[in-house]
């Protein structure tokens, strides 16, 4: 079992960074591919980023390439989303998940476990 607790939303402007960190227990946590997902309002969760368990492959969806960076420290048992040059329609929660033993996959059942989520709101 591994319990995942997302902090660093809050509200920004335009143009603004933001680092979200996602805590994890357990002592397997090198073994996890990680994800970061985001769900705005009326909308579908959907993929923002992924990390394998080494931290040697990182994966993104298109609209945050360039300017959302994922990455982890094992140990601390914790995975990072850098997000620079904000932008209002990236406002949503954020939920970081966990992939046991697997590739980090773009789908929502690519996934064991989920943090409950950390609201980020770009103002313009």
């Amino acid at each position: 079992q591994v319990r995942l607790v997302e902090s660093g939303g809050r509200l920004v402007q335009a143009g603004g960074s933001l680092r979200l960190s996602c805590a994890a227990s357990g002592r397997t946590f090198s073994t996890y591919g990680m994800g970061w997902f985001r769900q705005a309002p009326g909308n579908e969760r959907e993929f923002v980023a992924g990390i394998s368990a080494s931290g040697v492959g990182t994966y993104y969806t298109d609209s945050v390439k360039g300017r959302f960076t994922i990455s982890r420290d094992n140990a601390k048992n914790t995975v990072y989303l850098q997000m620079n040059t904000l932008k209002p329609e990236d406002t949503a929660v954020y939920s970081c998940a966990a992939a046991a033993g697997r590739v980090p996959s773009r789908t929502l059942s690519g996934y064991d476990y989920w943090g409950q989520g950390t609201q980020v709101t770009v103002s313009s």
